[in-house]
């Protein structure tokens, strides 16, 4: 006898989901972002990696632009680009946290445009990175915990109890 497997289309998780998911990671990251003191953000830096202001710029670029091209197909080069700050690089920590708030609003207007066809679509990001929408959102997440994983060490070394990394709300 053969074994046979059939394979079907199965949603391990809604669109929603997914969403809140996310918006749990950024709302922790945030957390993060306000935990420094304002000038370790911007110049603390351990074993030669950016300061962690940097890493969020990097996060607040892909998320921002990212969910963009993802609904929409148009991918604008992510780098050096501050879209979401009309004035430039933000030098506060006040500056860095409107952009991170800005970027939650576009993510708001942009998900509900993706459509249950285009997460499976293929597609490449930047003009770069191939893969499909949804594989390419995935690795916007784990990106996000990557670098605030990095963060936390940031945090610790500076003598500073990070939040809770189990607690997303």
């Amino acid at each position: 006898m053969k074994n046979t497997i059939e394979q079907s289309a199965a949603t391990v998780i809604s669109a929603d989901a997914f969403y809140e998911h996310w918006q749990g990671h950024r709302r922790l990251t945030r957390r993060v972002i306000e935990a420094f003191p304002e000038e370790q953000l911007f110049k603390h830096s351990v074993g030669g990696m950016r300061p962690f202001a940097e890493m969020a710029l990097e996060l607040i670029d892909l998320a921002g632009t990212g969910i963009k091209g993802a609904a929409t197909g148009k991918w604008e080069n992510s780098e050096n680009l501050l879209h979401f700050s009309p004035a430039g690089t933000p030098d506060t920590k006040e500056e860095l946290l409107e952009l991170w708030d800005n970027v939650t609003v576009a993510m708001q207007t942009y998900w509900p445009q993706i459509t249950p066809q285009r997460f499976q679509e293929t597609d490449k990001a930047f003009g770069e990175y191939e893969g499909t929408i949804y594989s390419t959102l995935l690795y916007f997440v784990d990106n996000e915990i990557h670098h605030r994983a990095q963060g936390y060490v940031y945090l610790r070394s500076l003598g500073i109890e990070p939040p809770p990394f189990w607690d997303r709300n």
